[in-house]
C-alpha cells in the first residue's frame, strides 16, 4: 500500500514546494500553477492540486481554509496568524500572535483541550486602500 511517507520524490513537487516557499502571497494552487508554469510549462494544474494535497498531508505545507471560501497555501508550516483583506482576498502572515492568548488560556478554553489553533484578522490590505484613496 502506497503512503505518503514513502512516495518518490518528484521534481514537479519539488519545483512547486520550492516556489510556495519562496512566495509570501498564500497562493491559490491556480495562482501558483501560473508561477510554477515558469519553470515547468507542461505542469497541469490537477498535478499543482495533487502535489499541494500530498505536501499539506506530509507536514511540508500549510491549507489556509479561509472564509472567503478559496483555498491558499503556506509554505511556512510554523504556526502563526494571517490578515486576510476582504476586498481582494490578499493573505500576509501577522508576525507573532496577540499578548500570549493561548498560554492566558493554558491550552483549554471554555472546557476544550486545544490540539491546534488558526487565527485569521480581517482588513484593507495596503494596495487597496492606496486604490480607494486614488479613486475618492
Amino acid at each position: 500500500m502506497e503512503t505518503p511517507a514513502n512516495r518518490r520524490r518528484t521534481r514537479q513537487r519539488q519545483v512547486i514546494l520550492e516556489e510556495l516557499r519562496r512566495l509570501t502571497t498564500h497562493p491559490t494552487a491556480a495562482e501558483l500553477h501560473e508561477i510554477v508554469r515558469r519553470r515547468l510549462p507542461r505542469v497541469s494544474l490537477s498535478t499543482i492540486y495533487r502535489n499541494l494535497e500530498l505536501l499539506v498531508e506530509l507536514g511540508q505545507a500549510q491549507k489556509l481554509d479561509t472564509a472567503s471560501g478559496q483555498n491558499r497555501y503556506d509554505g511556512d508550516t510554523a504556526q502563526h496568524c494571517h490578515v486576510r483583506c476582504l476586498r481582494c482576498g490578499r493573505v500576509d502572515d501577522v508576525p507573532e500572535l496577540p499578548a500570549g492568548v493561548v498560554e492566558r488560556h493554558g491550552r483549554r478554553v471554555r472546557g476544550y483541550r486545544l490540539l491546534d489553533w488558526r487565527l485569521e484578522l480581517l482588513g484593507v490590505c495596503p494596495a487597496c486602500l492606496a486604490a480607494e484613496r486614488e479613486r475618492n
